[in-house]
């Protein structure tokens, strides 16, 4: 496992890094957020492709995965992540602003670990992400890859 516990952040919105980024940040796990902006990119993260050739090797401990994104959908995303067995442990926390019954149906199908609406309050919103920050990146143990 990456020692420096790495949090993968597929968002496309820049509102919505911006928060995540700030609400990570006081809880001290800000610079360890590595930002793609679609599922491509996420994939590209994980396998090592693209930009990321280079990346330090492991697996983050947690992936935020917005669900509507272009290119490629975070059910998409989510769909190719749980099909690799490189990363079937990776905790993976839908956060999306959808309030779709069938949206939530899907992820849970897919294999997300959780499934979180994002709050329209600015505070409450960043609430949340500490929330889920300090349970996926400081208290839950994973395996050994």
């Amino acid at each position: 496992m990456n020692d420096l516990k790495t949090i993968l952040l597929v968002e496309d919105d820049p509102k919505d890094v911006e928060l995540t980024l700030e609400a990570l940040s006081d809880i001290k796990l800000a610079n360890q957020v590595t930002v793609v902006h679609d599922g491509v990119e996420a994939l590209e993260f994980l396998r090592y492709e693209g930009e990321f050739k280079e990346r330090k090797k492991g697996n983050p401990v947690a992936i935020l995965l917005d669900i509507k994104m272009p290119r490629m959908t975070g059910l998409e995303t989510l769909h190719a992540i749980r099909n690799d067995d490189r990363f079937k442990k990776v905790p993976v926390v839908m956060m999306t602003s959808s309030r779709e019954e069938s949206d939530l149906k899907k992820s849970y199908e897919f294999g997300t670990n959780a499934f979180v609406v994002k709050p329209m309050d600015p505070k409450e919103f960043i609430h949340a992400v500490k929330q889920i920050g300090i349970f996926w990146a400081l208290l839950n143990e994973l395996p050994k890859e």
